[in-house]
């Protein structure tokens, strides 16, 4: 792979957005099918049904998965457990490191048979892991993409858009334009996000314009750095139908710039490579689970298995019996809402209250409590271009800032002061940087918890601890009382 990523680099720019192009129709292929139009108004024709369609649709759904995973995965048949599992209440969780060590051991052995397509997640911790879709999955997800992450505003994978990715269109050491490849088969700019230095964001939207882009698709933080350098070179003429934000959580100061530069509203969407779940936001401004995608579950801080609330997320894919993927922790940390909530804007797709984003982004404090959506550390207009938090131990954590004109140290001492207002009396350190690096798929991570995962694991056993502890106590008071 990097004989042929070097072989690409060294083509001149037309011959790159034709490779480009090439590799575009291949995805295109196994993403769209003739139905895809069909699929995607089937999706916005369920999304009034009513509770009792819903959960008849998916127990439908899930059981033909668990049966699939029990009768073909040999994991689960290795494991022992064949004919044990009649529920998903039974199931064990499954963690993502048994998936990334043996990948293959998650494969249907009678539904392979070699017709699949073969991706790799980005790998935000380092870590990829190898996965396989079956045509007919990635079709089905595609559509729900259409409708819920196209259709809703306005827009169709038939329009120009440009896609600010992780994807290395040219070296990092690169200080020329283009940063960019035209994706004919998808009609997509595909820009890169290793390149939005605030000395280079002038070529992006010069881009922007040239090539009559309808939306923008983006990691969060770089559709940001875009409509930072929009607004200080006062662009007027870069209006968009929608900035669509994908893959980092959607901050309100970050939303505010974007919908400012650009002239249209800047959506949250979530999901993942391994398709077990996704969301979109509607009018409302409610981020909206696709019970089509997967069953959803939370992991409570003290270990329980919970249908909404606030904790890490479990998945169940639906959609791939290639590779199902059952009670599978994503690594994220979220709030789902209870599933008697209707939204405002009258669907009754599940409800997800907030995405707090990975669990390596929620910081640890001394007295056991998990911080996590620290954007407000960042308001009011401070002149920084981005920051990172780095969590290094309970007692220290690091600033990192990439400082904008007008930057002073009294700055670095209100995030300093900010900071321990929400975690407590912590060492803090401000380091002030030319630009923060982005992590191996070019995402930012605005929060990182370094502290080792053994430590953090005796850090939630002493909490589960004391959890069992005050409910035994509660209990005692209760019969006491009684």
């Amino acid at each position: 792979m990097s004989a042929v990523l070097h072989a690409y680099h060294r083509l001149p720019a037309p011959l790159r957005s034709v490779a480009a192009t090439l590799r575009g129709a291949g995805l295109h292929a196994w993403k769209y099918g003739p139905e895809t139009d069909r699929l995607a108004d089937e999706a916005l024709s369920r999304e009034r049904w009513s509770k009792e369609q819903w959960r008849g649709w998916q127990a439908q759904a899930l059981q033909r998965i668990l049966q699939c995973a029990v009768d073909d995965v040999s994991f689960y048949r290795e494991e022992g457990r064949h004919g044990a599992l009649t529920s998903l209440e039974s199931w064990p969780i499954l963690e993502k490191d048994s998936v990334r060590r043996s990948p293959r051991a998650f494969v249907s052995q009678t539904r392979y048979h070699g017709r699949a397509c073969r991706l790799c997640t980005s790998g935000t911790t380092g870590k990829p892991i190898e996965l396989w879709h079956a045509r007919e999955a990635m079709h089905a997800w595609y559509a729900l993409a259409e409708a819920r992450w196209r259709r809703w505003y306005g827009v169709s994978r038939h329009a120009r858009w440009a896609n600010v990715g992780g994807q290395l269109v040219v070296p990092v050491s690169q200080r020329r334009p283009p940063f960019w490849v035209w994706n004919q088969a998808l009609h997509q700019l595909y820009m890169s996000s290793y390149h939005l230095a605030p000395d280079l964001l002038p070529f992006y939207l010069d881009a922007l314009a040239k090539w009559r882009i309808d939306y923008l698709w983006g990691y969060s933080s770089s559709l940001y750095a875009l409509a930072r350098g929009a607004i200080r070179m006062a662009r007027t003429d870069l209006r968009m139908r929608v900035a669509i934000a994908n893959a980092e959580p959607l901050y309100p100061h970050q939303r505010e710039a974007i919908a400012k530069a650009f002239q249209c509203p800047a959506v949250e969407t979530y999901g993942m490579t391994e398709m077990t779940a996704g969301a979109s936001e509607c009018e409302a401004g409610s981020l909206h689970a696709w019970p089509e995608a997967g069953v959803l579950e939370v992991v409570t801080d003290d270990g329980v298995i919970r249908p909404f609330g606030r904790g890490e997320l479990l998945c169940t894919g639906l959609l791939n019996p290639i590779m199902p993927l059952i009670r599978y922790r994503v690594g994220d940390r979220v709030e789902l809402a209870p599933p008697d909530m209707i939204c405002a804007c009258g669907r009754t797709l599940p409800v997800i209250r907030s995405v707090e984003g990975r669990t390596d982004d929620v910081l640890y404090t001394r007295d056991g409590r998990r911080v996590g959506r620290l954007d407000p550390v960042f308001k009011h207009a401070l002149p920084i271009r981005e920051a990172q938090i780095v969590q290094e131990a309970l007692d220290r954590v690091v600033i990192r800032v990439a400082a904008d004109i007008g930057y002073q140290s009294s700055h670095g001492e209100l995030l300093a002061a900010r900071l321990r207002e929400r975690m407590g009396p912590v060492e803090v350190d401000v380091h002030v940087m030319k630009e923060i690096p982005r992590g191996p798929n070019g995402k930012f991570r605005a929060v990182i918890c370094a502290i080792p995962r053994e430590e953090r694991a005796l850090l939630m056993e002493r909490d589960c601890a004391q959890a069992s502890f005050r409910l035994q106590h509660d209990r005692h008071d209760a019969r006491n009382t009684t």
